[in-house]
């Protein structure tokens, strides 16, 4: 991997107290990659999300998005340089429709302020409109899921669905790196083989990922490089198949559960 990253993580440390949930952790992800990130619970996969967010501060290290560091920038910041996140406990508005959720995704990329929302000239009611029109594209990006279901609230939608929502959300701020945390847990089989290939279909249109994942048969087969950690230590890193094959990260992760590594998937 030669050039500058997109995403660049050196020394990486958080603490809680006493308790190191990162240390020195450090990697790079290339532009029009899927890059996984992958161990045990517990292991500091979500607390490195939200340190890169910005919804947690790190105790030391580098973070930096083009170059340049997060490093003390709010979430919304973040998301203004094209760098949004879902989340392992969805985050939607319950109470507000499917279609509002997705519009407050693009709210970082409107121009609208407070004063004008309240007088509504043309250009914001056209803005207005866009952004709708926009809202309503990426929800069509799932086939018929939300047909005729714009307006119902996202609260009481299925469990799969609030992560679509979620996901076109995300979508809806324009990311060139796209954080998802866990976007199969709870799924079915059919449900996981939709959403493994929506996330290609966004790699195939410039997107980068950076992903979670506990279905090791999504992570061995979409991922082009993988990180592993254990107790807030990376631990191995590589590819797929490499990973799958690290004696640490059997005993450490996938041992614990199935005693082996699972093979990748033939293409």
């Amino acid at each position: 991997m030669n050039g500058s990253p997109l995403l660049q993580v050196e020394g990486l440390v958080k603490r809680f107290g006493g308790l190191a949930a990162l240390n020195e952790v450090a990697f790079r992800v290339e532009q029009g990659q899927i890059f996984s990130v992958i161990g045990p619970n517990g292991s500091g996969k979500t607390t490195l999300f939200n340190v890169i967010t910005g919804v947690l501060p790190p105790s030391s290290g580098r973070v930096e998005f083009r170059g340049r560091s997060v490093v003390g920038l709010q979430p919304h910041q973040v998301t203004e340089l094209r760098l949004a996140r879902t989340f392992q406990n969805i985050r939607l508005f319950p109470q507000m429709s499917v279609l509002e959720n997705v519009m407050v995704g693009a709210h970082c990329r409107t121009k609208a302020g407070l004063l004008a929302s309240a007088f509504q000239p043309g250009w914001v009611k056209q803005e207005r409109r866009e952004t709708e029109e926009k809202a309503k594209r990426l929800l069509s990006t799932f086939g018929a899921a939300f047909e005729g279901r714009h307006h119902d609230l996202a609260g009481a939608q299925p469990y799969a669905s609030r992560r679509k929502i979620e996901m076109a959300r995300a979508l809806a701020s324009e990311p060139e790196l796209l954080l998802l945390d866990e976007p199969c847990a709870g799924m079915n089989p059919v449900e996981i083989a939709e959403a493994t290939s929506y996330i290609h279909r966004l790699r195939d249109q410039g997107i980068t990922i950076l992903l979670i994942e506990h279905q090791m048969s999504v992570v061995m087969e979409i991922s082009d490089w993988i990180v592993v950690l254990d107790h807030g230590v990376k631990i191995s890193e590589g590819k797929p198949a490499s990973v799958s094959r690290d004696e640490k990260v059997i005993e450490a992760y996938l041992g614990r559960r199935t005693g082996r590594a699972p093979a990748r998937k033939r293409q």
